[in-house]
């Protein structure tokens, strides 16, 4: 059983930034590719940015390429979303995820089996 919990959401003006955590149990972290997902009223959930467990490659929504960066501390089972230049249309629940499976990254949701409670983020104009 893995367990996720996310921190660093809040309230942001446009152009501000916030960097939201995602820690993780278990003892083979680093054999998880981890997302981060984002669900906002109304909407479905939406893929927002990915890394794998092999080389740590990255894969990001084009709505957010160039803005958000993901990143990832295996020795603190933690993984990281920068999120800079936020606008309104950012605002959403994120969720951390994980694929336990060692597969390849995937960037859709349904490819991974744990999930967090989700943050709030949101962007005020």
């Amino acid at each position: 059983q893995v367990q996720l919990v996310e921190s660093g959401g809040g309230l942001v003006q446009a152009g501000g930034s916030l960097r939201l955590s995602c820690a993780a149990s278990g003892r083979t972290f680093s054999r998880y590719a981890m997302g981060w997902f984002r669900q906002a009223p109304g909407k479905e959930r939406e893929f927002v940015a990915a890394i794998s467990w092999t080389d740590s490659s990255t894969y990001y929504a084009d709505s957010v390429k160039g803005r958000f960066t993901i990143s990832r501390d295996n020795a603190k089972n933690t993984v990281y979303l920068q999120m800079n230049s936020l606008k309104p249309e950012d605002t959403a629940v994120y969720y951390c995820a994980a694929d336990t499976t060692a597969r390849s990254t995937s960037t859709t949701p349904y490819a991974y089996n744990y999930w967090g409670q989700g943050t709030q983020v949101t962007v005020s104009s």
